[in-house]
């Protein structure tokens, strides 16, 4: 199963939860990691011993600028003007 999310980071961030969040390019929402594994494995009720490979692909990258950087910081959103492909 191959998903696609997009990652924010944002080291300065006031609040932990805020500095590292992965959501889902449609919807928004943060992915349940445990809800995806649970559907790969299946509906049967039971214990299971699983084995989850995480390959992590930089397709793209959105430059932040400074101006936005500091929007950022005091929780304000906005959407990067620039973007750079990342090969």
């Amino acid at each position: 199963m191959i998903k696609h999310y997009i990652l924010s980071l944002n080291p300065t961030a006031k609040h932990d939860w805020d500095r590292c969040i992965l959501r889902d390019p449609l919807t928004a929402k943060r992915p349940d990691i445990a809800k995806l594994i649970a559907e790969a494995v299946g509906a049967d009720t039971g214990s299971y011993l699983v084995s989850v490979n995480i390959e992590v692909q930089v397709l793209e990258q959105a430059v932040v600028s400074h101006a936005e950087q500091l929007s950022l910081n005091i929780g304000e959103v906005s959407v990067p003007s620039q973007l750079r492909e990342v090969a």
